[in-house]
């Protein structure tokens, strides 16, 4: 059986990629990091890091044990909170990834709802869009993560619960009023646009395409602030779901929804219920923010 504290080790080394900045993160010497990792080496059969010039490097095998440890510590520690969840919500963690649209409106008031119930639960929360956020939560380092998805969005890994919150309608953002869209997008086929995040910009292109057009991307950001900028500036079109425009409005965009351009909203959390008593309390709150 694998050593756990070896595991760390390695991870540490993955992490900072020496040994000298493994040992200092984890307070060990550098003899001590090196022993740990020739026993793990011993105990795997394999050849896990490799001289580089002054450094290391991890070899393939070693890249690949490293990743899963990664994962397997992570779920490891989701147990042990697990665990002392089980004891009550006197004390504890419970721990959020979500984007940053959804930091900004009504994660807040889940936030105090959650502390008003639970006082001693501490609630960690962690900015990231929704790939990210759905990695942290099968590598056990997320309790649930708010993500959203487009009816175009590829289907999510299997293993996750997905709780729907609701649902954000898109607009079209202009620098002057687009009126209408009797026509659809098709009437800004010329216009240079704006891309957001991964999703965000793979449904761009999805909804341009069944638009009849391929949109023309001069600029690409994930920042609502700086995009409204751009546009009031008239340096481009984009898209914008509700709820990013609740964070942040720019007085000097105009906003047009947008048909059949919908996503949706979820707190998703990993496995099947029963979920431990704070990842329910946090769902709970969720909901009730809304």
């Amino acid at each position: 059986m694998l050593d756990v504290t070896r595991l760390h080790v390695l991870v540490a080394v993955a992490r900072t990629g020496s040994l000298t900045a493994a040992a200092r993160e984890l307070h060990y010497s550098q003899p001590s990091v090196s022993h740990h990792l020739a026993k793990l080496e011993a105990e795997t059969g394999a050849k896990l890091i490799q001289r580089a010039g002054r450094g290391i490097r991890l070899t393939d095998a070693g890249r690949l044990l490293a990743e899963r440890a990664a994962d397997i510590i992570g779920r490891l520690d989701a147990t042990s909170e697990e665990l002392a969840a089980h004891v009550g919500l006197r004390t504890g963690r419970v721990r959020l990834a979500a984007f940053p649209s959804a930091l900004g409106t009504f994660i807040p008031k889940a936030a105090g709802l959650l502390g008003a119930a639970h006082p001693g639960l501490r609630l960690e929360l962690m900015e990231t869009e929704p790939p990210e956020a759905l990695r942290l939560l099968r590598a056990g380092r997320a309790d649930v993560a708010v993500m959203f998805r487009y009816d175009d969005t590829a289907p999510e890994d299997n293993g996750l619960h997905m709780i729907h919150l609701f649902d954000d309608l898109s607009y079209l953002v202009s620098s002057t009023p687009a009126g209408g869209l009797g026509s659809g997008l098709a009437e800004y086929a010329g216009s240079p646009w704006i891309a957001g995040c991964d999703r965000c910009r793979s449904h761009l292109l999805d909804i341009c395409d069944k638009a009849g057009f391929t949109p023309r991307i001069s600029f690409t950001s994930d920042d609502i602030v700086a995009v409204q900028a751009l546009v009031a500036a008239g340096l481009g079109l984009t898209l914008l779901p509700g709820l990013a425009l609740t964070a942040h409005r720019h007085p000097g965009v105009h906003v047009t929804e947008v048909p059949a351009s919908t996503r949706h909203v979820y707190a998703a959390v990993y496995g099947e219920p029963p979920h431990p008593p704070a990842t329910e309390a946090l769902v709970k709150a969720l909901r009730e923010s809304l």
